[in-house]
């Protein structure tokens, strides 16, 4: 296959020869080009594995932000490697797979998102990292999961916010920080899915478990949680929590961290409505595998590009996170 069918792809589709070893060959690639490797927590297990690091959005944009390696291969979806991008314009950012987009970031076209601000004058804009470079271009401050409350709670009580674009975590800031923040009305296909009546049957069959919930899940799904966090907390609060069992209602890679790390601890994964196998998993973060992983490094494709004009821009609103994240030590 040539490059220019690779590129129609969206990624390197040569067959990788069964008989390597594809950790110790992309371990050997790493050290040969300066490369490290960022995982998501909603990655399968075996990219987390071999990942340099793992984390949340908040903890991988720290992470790109910091690191001196020549090549940053970002295994997560493509607005992570735009963040990365944006952050580190003088990197080659790459991502094994380009066709691994966000349906909450689809959900927020920029164009109409733009529209949106406009006809809203006086308002500061935040937006969920959960966005294009695009997007993030017409944005004052992005926020993630982890630090969205305390950024929002940053500004004066009367100040008058848009937050795009997931409606679930704006009305969960909103019911949380008494604000009336105006939401874009977006949300991720994943969080929106989890059934409410299979929480209910699982609590029900497992008493002693508490349900942890990611703020993108509807509000009818919050209500019956015990901890509702960003990916990072709900891991922080199994790890440090006394209970034994948990049922998790976020995206099922966050499963292989927590078992991980408790081991003798039982995660439930908390099952969407019209599922039959149990679990609730993003078929764009699962598009990522060891081999596309192997063929990204080797050859050094898909590369992550944004728009010169749209990456100064959009850069803006990503450092005003992190400076306002570090300043509150998040």
């Amino acid at each position: 296959m040539n490059r220019e069918e690779w590129v129609n792809k969206g990624f390197v589709d040569e067959p990788v020869d069964k008989s390597i070893d594809l950790k110790a060959a992309i371990n050997e690639l790493k050290k040969e080009k300066n490369a490290v490797i960022l995982g998501h927590y909603y990655q399968k297990g075996e990219i987390q594995d071999i990942a340099d690091y793992i984390g949340d959005s908040l903890a991988l944009a720290q992470i790109a932000a910091k690191t001196d390696a020549d090549i940053l291969v970002m295994c997560g979806v493509h607005f992570m490697g735009e963040t990365a991008k944006v952050l580190c314009p003088d990197k080659k950012v790459l991502v094994p797979d380009l066709n691994a987009g966000c349906s909450l970031a689809d959900s927020c076209p920029a164009d109409k998102f733009a529209e949106f601000v406009k006809a809203h004058p006086g308002y500061t804009v935040i937006s969920y990292v959960n966005t294009t470079a695009a997007v993030k271009a017409v944005t004052d401050v992005v926020v993630t999961s982890t630090n969205a409350k305390q950024i929002v709670e940053s500004f004066p009580k009367d100040e008058k916010i848009i937050f795009g674009p997931d409606r679930n975590l704006g009305n969960y800031i909103n019911s949380i920080t008494g604000r009336e923040m105006l939401l874009w009305d977006g949300a991720c296909h994943v969080h929106e899915q989890f059934s409410v009546e299979k929480i209910v049957e699982l609590k029900a069959q497992y008493p002693d478990a508490v349900v942890l919930a990611h703020p993108e899940c509807k509000s009818v799904v919050l209500k019956l949680a015990d901890m509702v966090g960003s990916t990072a907390a709900l891991l922080k609060y199994a790890v440090n929590s006394d209970k034994q069992r948990f049922i998790v209602a976020t995206e099922a890679g966050i499963l292989h961290e927590m078992q991980k790390k408790c081991p003798q601890k039982t995660f439930i994964p908390a099952p969407p409505n019209d599922s039959t196998c149990g679990c609730n998993e993003c078929n764009f973060m699962r598009l990522n595998t060891l081999e596309k992983l192997y063929n990204c490094l080797k050859y050094e494709f898909p590369e992550v590009t944004v728009d010169p004009e749209v990456a100064r821009e959009a850069v803006k609103p990503i450092k005003r996170m992190l400076e306002i994240s570090a300043k509150l030590g998040l």
